[in-house]
């Protein structure tokens, strides 16, 4: 499939809602043959269109992505030194599992008091599922095992990579982060010290991002908690005003406030700085009003991104509501 200036352009354009950049109008003389591409591109991602049947992932007239029914769980279990939090009587061990063709680990933190509620943990972009065991650590203390993954692209977000991957009809590295979120949660389900009635997951960051849709692609899941994360807002796209039809597609399955509206019954929860420093707090704002009940949301004040300290409270609060 032939790439064309139009692409970028709604690329850059829509990512005023991801970094603001704009670009100019394709040049006249391959306005013809733009036309044709995009009726071509209309008929292909038209979401309910037939090809989509041949993939493991579609897309439905609002925009959410499914899947189609999740392999059977493969995985290895390994205990291991706890290394991250030796003073705790916590049973730490390497998970290592297929998911879409690939190999994911994760670290399963498991506390003193098994069995008990399990929590699937997505950490931000850029941070290893050992660089997440600090929270792990703490939700153990409350009486709650954890599965920390390796998020593929350490969980950072390649918007136009993506987009290009969606137009060629294959399948984003972002959808399969929400895949391997998923399959995650089978994993956790079926461990013997894990309660698989239950279930829950956490976000930062970026990881709250893909939790949000997880949760909501998920019924076994009682409910999502995102720190410091926000949807991006491409309902304020206009598709008319778009001259590819696919790219506003694609946008609407990767932003959580798309799927706010198939949350329920399970609980939103949003924990969030007035001060963040990556996120602001009125886009956390405006996905926390979008969302329908049952939703909370706390503040904090650091001048930070992430967990902190002071978070803990309404952390250990929403938990004991959610998995009690």
């Amino acid at each position: 499939m032939k790439r064309h200036s139009s692409g970028k352009k709604e690329i850059k354009n829509t990512k005023r809602l991801f970094s603001g950049s704009r670009t100019s109008k394709p040049a006249i003389f391959l306005l013809g043959f733009l036309l044709i591409v995009v009726g071509i591109f209309g008929v292909l991602y038209n979401p309910s269109n037939s090809i989509k049947e041949t993939l493991p992932w579609e897309i439905s007239e609002t925009g959410t992505l499914s899947f189609s029914q999740r392999e059977e769980p493969v995985f290895t279990v390994q205990e291991i030194e706890d290394l991250y939090s030796p003073e705790d009587p916590d049973i730490l061990k390497l998970v290592s599992f297929e998911s879409s063709g690939e190999k994911v680990q994760a670290l399963l933190r498991i506390p003193a008091n098994s069995p008990s509620p399990g929590i699937v943990l997505l950490p931000g972009a850029g941070v290893s599922k050992e660089g997440e065991q600090g929270l792990a650590t703490e939700l153990s203390k409350m009486g709650y095992a954890t599965l920390t993954l390796d998020q593929r692209n350490q969980g950072a977000a390649n918007v136009e990579s993506d987009l290009e991957l969606f137009r060629a009809g294959l399948e984003p590295v972002e959808y399969l982060m929400v895949y391997d979120a998923l399959k995650a949660t089978d994993i956790l389900s079926i461990q013997p010290e894990i309660d698989p009635k239950r279930l829950a997951i956490i976000g930062e960051s970026n990881g709250g991002r893909f939790a949000i849709i997880a949760c909501a692609l998920d019924p076994s899941l009682k409910g999502v908690i995102g720190i410091s994360t926000s949807g991006y807002g491409t309902e304020e796209i206009d598709p008319a005003s778009m001259s590819n039809p696919e790219a506003y597609w694609f946008y609407r399955s990767i932003d959580p406030d798309t799927y706010l509206s198939s949350l329920s019954p399970s609980r939103l929860v949003l924990i969030h700085s007035f001060n963040d420093t990556v996120i602001s707090h009125e886009l956390a704002l405006r996905t926390f009003d979008l969302a329908k009940e049952p939703k909370a949301m706390y503040n904090a004040t650091e001048e930070t991104h992430g967990y902190t300290a002071s978070m803990r409270l309404y952390l250990e609060k929403e938990l004991a509501l959610l998995l009690k």
